[in-house]
């Protein structure tokens, strides 16, 4: 039986409050039959978002079957995946179950392997069990169904990678592309958070565009993440430091740079409270991306102004065009990164 055409943005799932969009919503219909502008998945993996995951892995501290009960409560709760303290989710790999009649784009095909592009914070889930979860790492295997609406996007899961690599990969596409965009060739670039995984596929794209002229310096906190990158060639100045800790790292990053401080600054960290670090070491009309979920944004905005700092700020959305190509290929084209990310998430 037809359910009938509903909004291309899925506000016909919205159960509360009325009137807004799925991603901002407390509550979804996440009943799994299709309306005619949507996709039905079959959902293997939850690729959970890096801020979402380990505040979840704190919160229960890090006992796998708490982790479950909670993951099942906030989709019981919510009808996706939305941690109700960060606000974010993630993405998913499954399989094309059904198709509606009027979905628009005609070449997706029962059985397709797909990564959906959208965030599991707006995307109706319903998850029958929990086959597998580490505490270590943010990929959960499941039994579920998901619902991808007329305007969501997606990808083709790559023949040549291995699913869960792919799936890793463009869980943070968004942020190697945006890095392609920012960063000029003789650029300055910080990336703070540099040897996770957004991390270092950013440390990738911004050795690659600044070229032999510029600067690409890491703060991690890690030292064994930290030397990942000495280790890979990813930066030309690596430093082991707290990114809350805004003065220390402004110390150190200026006495490289010196007084001017970085052209761009890319934030990739998971935890709260780096806001200000970015804004101190980065230079006047320079420009920071927060890709990190973990960022507040009116920390960001009154923090610069409180310093004087006339900088521009760029919100990390996921999608940028052409970012799941990219980042794929930084796999292709660097074997230390895709042999790197095999032995952590294949």
């Amino acid at each position: 039986m037809s359910m009938g055409k509903g909004c291309r943005y899925g506000s016909h799932r919205v159960i509360e409050p009325k009137g807004i969009l799925p991603q901002p919503a407390q509550k979804l219909d996440n009943t799994m039959s299709v309306y005619d502008n949507e996709v039905l998945i079959d959902v293997s993996t939850l690729n959970i978002d890096s801020a979402s995951y380990t505040q979840i892995r704190a919160a229960c501290g890090g006992d796998a079957a708490a982790m479950e009960a909670m993951i099942m409560s906030i989709v019981a709760q919510r009808g996706k995946m939305q941690n109700p303290v960060t606000g974010s989710g993630g993405m998913l790999i499954g399989t094309v179950r059904a198709i509606g009649a009027d979905f628009p784009d005609k070449k997706l095909r029962v059985g397709d392997r797909i990564a959906t592009l959208v965030s599991l914070s707006l995307t109706p889930l319903k998850i029958q069990r929990i086959k597998h979860l580490d505490p270590d790492h943010d990929q959960v295997d499941v039994e579920a169904q998901a619902i991808l609406f007329e305007s969501g996007i997606y990808a083709l899961v790559p023949a040549d990678l291995p699913e869960k690599l792919a799936l890793a990969v463009l869980d943070v596409a968004g942020a190697p592309a945006q890095v392609d965009r920012l960063v000029r060739e003789g650029d300055t670039v910080c990336v703070i958070g540099g040897g996770g995984k957004s991390g270092i596929l950013c440390c990738y794209q911004a050795m690659k565009n600044a070229g032999p002229y510029g600067k690409v310096i890491v703060i991690e906190y890690s030292k064994e993440n930290a030397q990942r990158i000495v280790d890979m060639h990813l930066a030309t100045d690596v430093i082991v430091a707290d990114a809350t800790d805004a003065l220390d790292v402004y110390h150190k990053v200026t006495a490289i740079t010196g007084q001017r401080g970085c052209d761009v600054t890319i934030n990739n960290v998971n935890v709260p409270n780096t806001e200000m670090t970015s804004i101190l070491i980065t230079k006047g009309q320079g420009l920071i991306y927060f890709f990190s979920m973990a960022t507040s944004f009116t920390k960001a905005a009154l923090g610069a102004e409180g310093v004087g700092k006339d900088i521009e700020l760029i919100v990390g959305n996921g999608y940028a065009k052409g970012h799941s190509d990219l980042a794929l290929n930084i796999l292709r084209e660097s074997g230390d990164i895709r042999a790197l990310f095999e032995t952590l998430y294949v």
